[in-house]
């Protein structure tokens, strides 16, 4: 098989089958995939591609309602080759398969409007039911990802806190007065009350105590006032 091969396409107006394009650089990952999705009855590979140029050639010419892409197709960034997928097809779904899931490189594919985001230790079932439930819910996404990029990703997808606010709020968590807060930090008092203030409108809390629970539950800060120490390096 070429590496941009194709199988049968059944083409005709009583066919609802699921398409699916195939794109990832490896012959035996592609016949692997095909060889899953040939035996369900409501799915098709109507094409396959093994770099970035191929698959947006081919989402164009197909304009499948499923893409399955590997993070780490060669040609283009995967981020930019995903925009032009939706782009060029806006209702082909797109669903990453990997063998890892960085927190960064998921926030960014998100961000770009993917439906799913599997690893490749999935199973037969878990992978047909992921393409289903995009397809049937477009509104859907499905992550098969790791517990520690799942917490890191929740974390990181939570309010953004400068690291000045952040370090008033580790103090706030030691039980510090905003006299000691801007002594230990060497700003004025006005600096740390704008801070808090700050601070208290993007968690939407009402108290200092608020604040660090709120913090502590997004990951922000730890629950330990040791490990919320500061010093003017950091």
């Amino acid at each position: 098989m070429s590496q941009g091969g194709e199988g049968p396409v059944c083409d005709g107006p009583s066919d609802r089958r699921i398409t699916v394009l195939l794109v990832d650089d490896h012959v035996l990952v592609r016949e692997g995939v095909r060889e899953i999705l040939s035996v369900e009855e409501d799915i098709r590979v109507v094409g396959e591609a093994a770099h970035s140029e191929e698959a947006l050639a081919r989402v164009v010419e197909r304009r499948p309602d499923i893409v399955l892409l590997d993070v780490e197709i060669p040609g283009r960034r995967t981020t930019d080759t995903v925009a032009r997928m939706r782009r060029d097809s806006p209702s082909s779904r797109i669903i990453m398969l990997s063998m890892y899931d960085p927190p960064i490189i998921l926030r960014e594919l998100i961000s770009e409007g993917i439906s799913g985001y599997l690893l490749k230790s999935v199973d037969r079932k878990e992978l047909v039911a992921a393409i289903r439930s995009v397809h049937l819910a477009p509104e859907r996404m499905v992550l098969s990802i790791s517990r520690e990029s799942l917490a890191q990703l929740h974390r990181t997808a939570g309010p953004q806190l400068s690291e000045p606010q952040l370090a008033v709020l580790r103090l706030v968590a030691g039980a510090l007065s905003n006299r000691q807060i801007a002594s230990r930090m060497q700003v004025s008092e006005a600096t740390v009350k704008r801070h808090l203030h700050s601070v208290f409108t993007k968690l939407g809390a009402v108290s200092r105590i608020d604040a660090v629970n709120k913090a502590t539950a997004a990951g922000l800060i730890t629950g330990d006032p040791g490990d919320n120490a500061w010093t003017p390096d950091g």
